[in-house]
């Protein structure tokens, strides 16, 4: 394995943990309006926030695009990765370790989107105003859950193939 393609999935760990951690945010933003919502409906109150449906459709469908990048890259990596020979170039001890710390950030990064997507739901229930894709954005969170299990998994093969034979839960 090379450096470079170490450097690069760590990169992509990051980069993917830092998108995700940005949808978590915006869909806590999407629950606060979507509770105003249903608290000013329950009152009989005029909606302020008419661009709500608008807003999330193309929240999910932004979260759609970025998740089918991702899932892409990380599909080609994982053959990349599984192509390489136990003979051939070793990852070092300190790119698994670096690697395997990625991925747990970004397990701890796919947790709270799916708290957030827990919450929104909780909501959504509730909501018969306007017709919402939130299939999307489930479909989302399930991809997003099993490449995060993926990636978790790539971290601790590749921390087995390591000089120093540590795997992402401890010893071997």
């Amino acid at each position: 394995m090379t450096t470079d393609l170490f450097d690069d999935i760590s990169t992509q760990a990051n980069y993917l943990r830092a998108q995700v951690a940005t949808a978590a945010q915006g869909l806590r933003d999407f629950t606060r309006r979507l509770e105003l919502i249903l608290s000013q409906d329950h009152k009989n109150m005029t909606i302020r926030d008419g661009n709500f449906a608008q807003d999330f459709s193309q929240f999910c469908t932004q979260l759609r695009k970025q998740t089918d990048d991702i899932l892409q890259y990380w599909q080609q990596t994982r053959e990349t990765l599984r192509t390489i020979k136990p003979k051939d170039q070793r990852p070092s001890s300190l790119q698994a370790k670096s690697f395997a710390l990625r991925a747990k950030t970004l397990s701890r990064a796919t947790d709270d989107f799916t708290t957030a997507y827990d919450c929104f739901n909780s909501f959504y229930k509730n909501y018969t105003l306007s017709k919402l894709p939130v299939w999307v954005l489930t479909s989302c969170c399930d991809d997003l859950n099993n490449l995060t299990g993926k990636i978790l998994f790539l971290a601790r093969e590749v921390s087995k193939k390591s000089e120093g034979g540590t795997t992402l839960y401890g010893a071997r």
